[in-house]
């Protein structure tokens, strides 16, 4: 690599990958930003980010600063002298003069094809909008979301049975290697900024809890992308005699009855249009299972209705 100084900025798992293959590939990490320890479980004790993590096994000094807007923390940041900082779903706005600190200046990597899908959740809303493929992309920060030019980018194909936790691992392998293949060739200047299309941008809203909840008068295609969109997290669901019931797993398939009406012992559901054959089922405190297993501890009749 030529002893290029890099700053890693990420937070969750999604972003481990990205730092274990810069690590692997013996780049020069001389410092992690990631967001502040959080309260979590059930003694809602301080839990350091995955990053935060995996960037101390290595010895690596971490900052987490709940901001980078002071002079203080801007200033810091400049003192590092770096090449490049390599940015995976940090978390923090980063504010022009952090962006221009770096010789070779801040590299996102985003789990969309620029433009589509910018913003907070461009896993879920490529599936849950029908997308037959998606991607990851290695852009040059710009002060705008998600706007800066294009360097390269990774293909994944979407099929009917994807889920965003499913899509999430194969972006997240795809993203780690295209990010250090980027970051290698950053010292010979041999790639291509690519700008950005002013035609098919798309905003990837932030899930709600809202979404969560199955309507089956719609179609049962366009509930089983909704259903894999939010599988595993937060998991759309149903409910039965007052049970709710998430589901994470289901097929459209061919059949009519009253939305939400059990029509077979394979709990296939009717839908606004054809049904839903259920296959991946999950009760709170248990964990996910397929149906037939599902429907051994909690019965459900032809006939019923799901609410």
């Amino acid at each position: 690599m030529g002893g290029l100084r890099i700053a890693f900025m990420g937070t969750p798992d999604f972003s481990t990958h990205v730092l274990t293959a810069l690590i692997d590939a013996g780049h020069d990490i001389v410092c992690v930003y990631s967001q502040p320890p959080r309260p979590a479980g059930r003694g809602k004790k301080l839990r350091a980010s995955p990053v935060h993590s995996l960037a101390e096994a290595h010895n690596i000094e971490v900052r987490t600063p709940t901001s980078l807007k002071s002079e203080e923390v801007q200033s810091d940041f400049a003192d590092l002298n770096l090449d490049v900082a390599v940015v995976v779903a940090y978390g923090l706005i980063l504010p022009a003069a952090v962006l221009a600190a770096p010789r070779f200046g801040c590299l996102n990597l985003h789990a969309s094809l620029l433009p589509r899908w910018r913003g907070a959740a461009p896993i879920q809303r490529a599936i849950m909008a029908g997308d037959t493929e998606t991607g990851v992309a290695v852009m040059q920060m710009a002060e705008g979301l998600d706007t800066g030019d294009v360097l390269e980018e990774t293909r994944i194909p979407i099929s009917d049975q994807t889920t965003a936790g499913s899509l999430h691992d194969q972006l997240a392998e795809a993203g780690a290697i295209l990010m250090e293949e980027t970051v290698s060739r950053l010292k010979d200047d041999n790639l291509v900024a690519v700008a950005q299309s002013d035609d098919g941008v798309t905003y990837a809203e932030k899930i709600s809890k809202s979404e969560a909840a199955i309507d089956w008068a719609r179609p049962a295609e366009e509930l089983c992308r909704h259903i894999h969109g939010l599988s595993p997290f937060p998991g759309a669901y149903c409910t039965h005699n007052d049970t709710r019931i998430k589901v994470l797993g289901a097929t459209a398939v061919k059949g009519t009855g009253q939305p939400g009406q059990v029509l077979d012992n394979d709990l296939t559901i009717a839908c606004g249009k054809n049904a839903l054959k259920l296959v991946l089922l999950q009760r709170a405190g248990k964990s996910p299972m397929p149906t037939r297993v599902f429907l051994n501890g909690h019965p459900i009749n032809i006939g019923e209705v799901l609410a």
